[in-house]
């Protein structure tokens, strides 16, 4: 479908965020950067409960200190501080509704594999370099040229295992999907107990049926019920949290994450001391260059492929591909998501990258830039008021995740799977993203087996050098236990 013309009468903030070209309004990008902003408020509180609880080589707290409190409210400053600038930034020069913020999963990768092997500094400086060499990557063009590589139709499979992705990380987060045997179960011992469980399950049919009827700002007002619903019920019934002081489950029928109540203390100052305490090369002395190159190598990866495919699905959902299925703006786009991740380090929060919650902005109707700076801006508002953040309980956002995966789920229809050759790997990309909780590795089995089937096809000419280099690239990647051990890594 192709945008609507700017028009001459249109102001210069206009024709920079392409409002009217996009066919957007000041009023839909509001409330797409609000819904956007509700769905990711979690990592504030998130953050800094992997990065401010984890111990480096010297047994200390992320900033040096031995006060695991003082290190959780460093970071939860930080992180909203580089979440809100870097979305900005993203909004500003990228012109896409994609919100940035610290990374999920690489978080953990720092905090649990890295620091205990060296300094907090040193491991905080690793995620420096990262970013720039990322940044170095873009800047050469071949990130985007690895993107114009990938088959056309994989493309689509990478956005439909992102809907399926969120959709699982909201049905989890409801706590209607729990680990445990099966791999998969339902609920609590196979029931939907309890008032949280009730309070999604109404979040997701009032969504549901706000979608349905096309209602404006549908996402927005069900998170917003949902909110007003959860306190309530927490006002009368006292459920509680799901999980303890000392991190176990608790109580199986709590709230997770955030208990939906009225806090004691609406406005706190940041504490913002965790800025610059990074060690650029500190690594290399602390576990061995080689040790250093996988580590690094091992965050490249994830961090060049998750937002590529995040972009993609994004750019798919709003309709925003050009006429050769490229993505506007997409250099500039890579271009503020390397220095995110180089900010995150340089701020001791771990690499940021664009969210795909930015979907739930995108679903509300979120087509430009000016979605980020609304979300940027909540998040550098949410650094003073962090106690209002976490009254949204998971419970009440979630409902917004499902039905943005449904909608990215609809991208399937794109995909020939009676052609095997490229329906298998689509299907492996497909079902890996949620069932291992990873972007990265459902697109890198897909790559690989595509490259494989292509080989023992036939058809191994029709293989550009670049998507060798990438598949080839991956299969070190899920093979690499075996090279950490031949270089003594582990």
């Amino acid at each position: 479908m192709s945008a609507p013309a700017t028009t001459p009468t249109a102001s210069s903030f206009d024709r920079w965020f392409e409002l009217t070209a996009r066919g957007s309004t000041y009023g839909r990008e509001v409330r797409g950067g609000l819904v956007t902003f509700f769905t990711m408020a979690y990592i504030v509180v998130l953050n800094p409960l992997i990065i401010g609880t984890a111990k480096d080589v010297n047994g200390l707290f992320v900033g040096g200190t031995d006060d695991v409190v003082k290190a959780i409210t460093m970071v939860s400053a930080a992180t909203a501080l580089i979440a809100g600038l870097m979305s900005i930034l993203m909004g500003a020069i990228g012109r896409f509704p994609i919100a940035v913020a610290a990374g999920l999963g690489l978080n953990g990768f720092v905090a649990f594999t890295l620091a205990p092997q060296m300094t907090w500094a040193d491991a905080m400086g690793l995620v420096v370099l990262e970013g720039l060499l990322i940044l170095l990557l873009v800047m050469t063009g071949f990130r985007s040229a690895v993107f114009t590589a990938v088959p056309e139709q994989l493309k689509y499979a990478i956005g439909v295992g992102i809907g399926l992705f969120i959709t699982i990380i909201g049905l989890v987060d409801a706590g209607i999907t729990r680990p445990g045997v099966p791999l998969i179960s339902f609920g609590v011992f196979g029931e939907l107990q309890g008032w949280p469980i009730f309070t999604f399950t109404f979040g997701l049919l009032l969504t549901a049926v706000l979608v349905a009827k096309r209602v404006k700002g549908a996402i927005l007002i069900g998170i917003l019920a949902t909110t007003i619903l959860s306190i309530v019920v927490e006002a009368i019934a006292k459920v509680g949290p799901k999980v303890g002081p000392d991190g176990s489950v608790a109580n199986p029928t709590g709230w997770g994450l955030n208990v939906p109540r009225m806090p004691d203390q609406v406005i706190a100052s940041p504490d913002l001391g965790l800025l610059g305490q990074f060690n650029l090369f500190g690594s290399f002395a602390a576990i061995g260059v080689v040790a250093t190159i996988l580590a690094i190598f091992s965050l490249m990866l994830s961090d060049f492929f998750d937002t590529m495919g995040t972009a993609f699905g994004l750019a798919t959902e709003a309709e925003l591909l050009d006429e050769e299925g490229q993505i506007p703006h997409f250099e500039s786009i890579l271009v503020v998501d390397s220095i995110s991740a180089a900010a995150g380090g340089a701020a001791s929060v771990s690499s940021n990258t664009s969210y795909i919650e930015s979907a739930a902005g995108i679903g509300e109707g979120a087509r430009t830039g000016i979605a980020s700076l609304v979300t940027g801006g909540l998040f550098l508002v949410a650094m003073f008021f962090s106690p209002l953040v976490t009254i949204v309980p998971y419970e009440a956002a979630a409902p917004a995740l499902v039905i943005v995966g449904f909608l990215m789920m609809t991208q399937i229809r794109h995909i020939d799977f009676t052609d095997y050759e490229i329906g298998i790997p689509s299907f492996l990309t497909i079902a890996l993203m949620p069932f291992t909780y990873s972007i990265t590795i459902g697109i890198g089995a897909g790559f690989v087996s595509w490259l494989v089937i292509k080989i023992f096809t036939g058809k191994a000419r029709d293989v550009s050098w670049l998507m060798w280099v990438v598949s080839l690239a991956f299969l070190f990647y899920f093979a690499i236990y075996p090279f950490e051990v031949l270089f003594g890594v582990k």
